[in-house]
């Protein structure tokens, strides 16, 4: 009898044994009626079912990363065997090293997206009260268009609104993630479209805009990294689909929730809301508590 209740500890210890990363898909599937050992086998597949989309995810993530980073320098490569080949005249090496520099920049770019991904992720050691309205409107006007090679006429109308709004944190993440989100509204808007800024006082940060009509079921995987609004697109004007991973990976830091919805209607584009931890009130000092009277 005592042989039949631990048989299913046995298979539990050695479907752990076993397991190693090429096998994470296998699961106990304990058999068993209800109780505690089939709760802990359960919850021991749970866990697998969790491990094996972090390894899955990384795996893509590694592969995706080399994809990215592989790509300038076959462009590179390409350019100064191909392009420089011969006697080519003056004018052809300037559109050359004009062609390289824009390919060194976009690479760099990447490898501080892939920096500043990792860094967000090992979460924070310390943090400090961060105005987020104030950094909002910083970083606003600096993103502002009007200076791109498009003009005013296709630029979006930007409506702000920005409560007074603190949170603790780190300024310089949060910067990055205000910055991420209103060069991604911005990239993906439409001629002419719209981008809304706003900040509350229950701790939300709102941008939204106007752009390509977004099937609700795409949205979740825009927040993976290297994930483009169209796919096997990479353009001067796409990016490398890091911008809103690394919103994600700065707002879990965070302690705060991310919610992204495609916008209903023609007008298309996404609508970001991270809603930031508050700080607690002051708990009152013990000389000031009113006891009731008797």
């Amino acid at each position: 009898m005592a042989g039949r209740v631990l048989r299913p500890v046995g298979v539990i210890t050695e479907t752990a044994r076993r397991l190693s990363g090429a096998n994470l898909h296998e699961r106990i599937g304990l058999k068993a009626p209800p109780g505690e050992l089939k709760r802990l086998a359960d919850t021991f597949d749970g866990m697998l079912d969790r491990m094996e989309n972090l390894v899955g995810a990384q795996r893509r993530f590694a592969a995706n990363a080399a994809h990215e980073l592989r790509t300038p320098l076959a462009v590179q490569r390409a350019a100064a065997e191909i392009g420089l080949a011969g006697d080519p005249p003056p004018e052809k090496v300037a559109r050359i090293r004009t062609r390289l520099i824009g390919v060194a920049d976009s690479s760099e770019h990447l490898i501080e997206s892939l920096l500043l991904l990792a860094v967000s992720e090992e979460g924070l050691e310390h943090t400090s009260p961060v105005d987020l309205a104030a950094l909002a409107a910083t970083e606003l006007a600096a993103a502002e268009p009007g200076a791109g090679p498009a003009g005013p006429p296709q630029d979006p109308t930007v409506v702000r609104g920005l409560a007074p709004l603190t949170v603790a944190g780190d300024g310089t993440l949060l910067g990055h993630l205000v910055r991420n989100l209103l060069a991604n509204a911005v990239r993906h808007n439409r001629p002419g479209g719209r981008l809304e800024l706003s900040t509350s006082a229950d701790g939300v940060l709102r941008v939204s805009n106007t752009g390509p009509v977004i099937d609700p079921a795409d949205v979740p995987r825009l927040l993976e990294p290297f994930r483009r609004s169209a796919e096997r697109r990479h353009t001067a004007g796409e990016g490398a689909g890091l911008g809103l991973s690394i919103v994600a990976s700065i707002a879990r830091a965070h302690g705060a929730r991310l919610a992204a919805e495609a916008n209903p209607g023609p007008e298309g584009g996404l609508t970001v809301r991270v809603r930031f931890p508050l700080p607690e009130g002051p708990t009152p000092a013990p000389d000031s508590i009113r006891l009731p009277r008797n």
